[in-house]
């Protein structure tokens, strides 16, 4: 067998706690990122250095502790020209948002007044909020919905085609409010809603694109049995993955449910909940395409969050391969991978693991 290019992980910057996201601005180089905290701030980092004045700071918006708070970062594909960028959040009332910001004529701050709001949604508990939101390879805002929390989705919420919450949702920014694209596959369907990509998450903690090919790669965390990732295929929409039917590939028996409805889509992988092998709380990573390791070309990175576990999969469209468990190799000289709460992908695609104590690491 061929021998892998050995890994481990180097620290760029320690402190920007409580880190829920890690992203790029479009034109930005490797070395200059923007950090997400839970609490309602970005920071950016530059040279491995976080700057003391906030890039935005919304905390008197945000409602924050466990599951809540400033969730998710897009920048607008178009962000060197227009200025604009998306954030994910939880209200003081505890509803989420998703509100549309603009950088001022100073690079390093930005507006704290919201500019158009895309999307308003009230929820149930305080947990399964998602948050993660992306920009796709067709421009489109996609925003991962948690199912309303509790647990066992008490309101059967994911299955609800009225209902945003359970869903992954599609927006056009560029045009007028509502914001739909014509082009969602259930624009006219009076059962489901028109924001709606895909149906039947529970809560999406962190999904991504492929920069290669604009497969969707979506980390869902589990009930009491299974964490599973789902792979979407570029451009198809109108997916049932399945929650609160099945977990995984476990048919749950709760009430509603058909789980041998042919058109629930099973996960491409799935890990038991348990301290040994597996975990408790997936984070979602993304598909390496950085040339500094290029026998990691196509692997897809994910974690868990209570057991630190990290691992890679590459996938063909058709079968999982090469499932590896890396935490031990990834293990850094200075600092720790644990409660490991996002990943990151720079403009090289290398990647990054963030962690929720504000450490970000480089898979090196």
């Amino acid at each position: 067998a061929e021998a892998q290019t050995p890994l481990t992980t180097e620290r760029i910057v320690a402190g920007v706690g409580s880190l829920t996201d890690i992203q790029w601005a479009p034109g930005d180089p490797s070395t200059r990122f923007f950090t997400v905290q839970r609490q309602g701030t970005i920071r950016i980092v530059e040279n491995g250095v976080a700057s003391s004045t906030p890039f935005l700071n919304i905390s008197s918006l945000v409602q924050s502790g466990g599951e809540q708070g400033l969730l998710g970062l897009a920048f607008h594909p178009n962000y060197e020209n227009n200025g604009r960028f998306f954030v994910n959040y939880t209200t003081n009332g505890g509803a989420t948002r998703v509100s549309e910001f603009n950088v001022t004529a100073n690079p390093d701050v930005a507006s704290s007044t919201v500019v158009n709001t895309i999307a308003a949604i009230n929820q149930d508990f305080g947990n399964h909020n998602g948050g993660c939101i992306q920009f796709g390879p067709d421009g489109k805002l996609y925003v991962g919905m948690g199912d309303g929390g509790s647990g066992n989705d008490p309101n059967g919420r994911a299955q609800n085609g009225n209902s945003l919450l359970g869903k992954m949702l599609r927006y056009d920014v560029d045009i007028a409010a509502p914001f739909i694209p014509a082009d969602n596959p259930f624009v006219g369907t009076a059962s489901v809603r028109d924001e709606i990509w895909l149906i039947g998450l529970r809560n999406p903690w962190r999904f991504s694109f492929d920069s290669a090919t604009g497969d969707m790669y979506i980390a869902d965390v589990g009930q009491n049995a299974h964490e599973e990732v789902d792979f979407i295929p570029a451009g198809a929409g109108g997916l049932n993955l399945g929650w609160r039917c099945l977990e995984g590939n476990r048919c749950t028996g709760l009430s509603g449910c058909s789980c041998s409805d042919a058109a629930l889509v099973d996960p491409i992988l799935e890990y038991n909940q348990n301290f040994a092998n597996g975990g408790f709380s997936i984070t979602g990573g993304y598909v390496y395409r950085g040339s500094a390791i290029p026998d990691l070309n196509g692997a897809y990175f994910y974690a868990d969050y209570v057991t630190s576990n990290i691992w890679s999969l590459e996938y063909d469209g058709t079968s999982v391969q090469n499932v590896t468990r890396r935490e031990d190799e990834l293990d850094p000289a200075v600092g720790t991978l644990s409660q490991i709460s996002t990943f990151g992908q720079d403009p090289d695609g290398e990647l990054y693991i963030g962690t929720l104590n504000g450490q970000i690491f480089q898979i090196v």
